[in-house]
């Protein structure tokens, strides 16, 4: 007998399925109008580290070219982050714990088969964000890095994931967003020309 819940690279029911199944379980309990805001939030959640972002940029133009490079490069980085979160899934290949336990009805609609668990997507990118944003302006890198966590705790209130999905999904975006924000840092000089050509009315105030 085969299929994606008998040939698993990685089984994440022994890691932590149980303490899946009690959250799971507390979340069903929660009132209806907190169920919809949870799963509302949690679909919708990426476009405030969009908007966060876009802050970062709009607050960089006031300093050095430094933090205006990495706010530009924040979008790039998050799909960098996302790319590398694509593959580790391809690798690991974990089914969604609500595709593989008995979980009830979960507050999101169970993604279907194939469609693995290991890291949390969404976790990734908003800590990606949070990261580099971090490094551009701490008030706003402080925000993002909240809405981090409320995003990874979401991920597995509405049941597509496990704890341990949004812990590794959390180091994985942290890694990727500190480490690519460095980098981008070393286009300062790039910025500081383009301050006082055609683009300095984007990049300056």
């Amino acid at each position: 007998m085969s299929g994606p819940t008998t040939r698993l690279a990685l089984d994440g029911r022994p890691i932590d399925g149980g303490l899946y199944q009690r959250i799971d379980r507390w979340a069903q309990h929660l009132p209806v109008p907190v169920q919809h805001a949870v799963a509302a939030f949690s679909a919708y959640g990426l476009a405030l580290a969009a908007v966060l972002m876009l802050l970062g940029w709009w607050r960089a133009r006031r300093t050095d070219s430094t933090a205006v490079a990495r706010a530009l490069a924040a979008p790039l980085v998050v799909v960098v982050a996302f790319a590398a979160d694509t593959l580790l899934k391809s690798v690991l290949r974990e089914p969604r714990p609500c595709q593989v336990l008995d979980a009830g009805r979960t507050l999101e609609a169970c993604p279907a088969a194939g469609d693995w668990s290991l890291p949390s997507n969404h976790t990734v990118i908003v800590f990606a964000a949070a990261a580099v944003l971090w490094q551009v302006d701490r008030r706003l890198g402080g925000l993002a890095l909240l809405l981090a966590l409320a995003m990874g705790v979401s991920r597995v209130l509405v049941g597509v994931h496990y704890p341990h999905d949004v812990a590794l999904g959390a180091a994985v975006g942290l890694a990727a967003g500190y480490g690519l924000g460095l980098l981008a840092g070393r286009a300062a000089s790039l910025v500081e020309r383009a301050r006082e050509g055609r683009l300095r009315r984007w990049l300056t105030v």
